[in-house]
């Protein structure tokens, strides 16, 4: 079974993203963020980060504000962390997944009852 290299590298960008956030960033707009998904583009120059809050039932604008002034340092930390020619490009992007399932959830306990 082949994986593409994106694969590969999603996988250790989702591992050092979670890792900094919990260690290093201080922001504590993000500290109850967890990374779902990272996809990242063919040519390894697009990160699409996916994360839930947390304890909070929806996305503030706050968890999006500290994730977007955080971004510059994350690619940082990633250049020291990675031996990658590029630095993708983050972009956080909220998983509604886990409303999706949260909903389906409640739906199948009331017709349960």
């Amino acid at each position: 079974m082949s994986f593409k290299r994106a694969d590969r590298v999603s996988d250790l960008i989702k591992a050092e993203i979670t890792n900094i956030l919990l260690r290093q960033v201080r922001d504590p707009r993000v500290q109850n963020v967890t990374i779902t998904d990272v996809k990242m583009s063919d040519d390894l120059r697009q990160a699409k980060i996916y994360f839930v809050p947390m304890g909070i039932d929806s996305v503030a604008d706050e968890v999006k504000e500290g994730l977007k002034r955080a971004t510059g340092f994350l690619k940082r930390e990633l250049g020291k962390r990675l031996q990658l020619r590029y630095v993708p490009d983050v972009t956080f992007i909220f998983d509604r997944s886990f409303d999706y399932g949260d909903r389906i959830e409640r739906l199948l306990g009331e017709i349960e009852k």
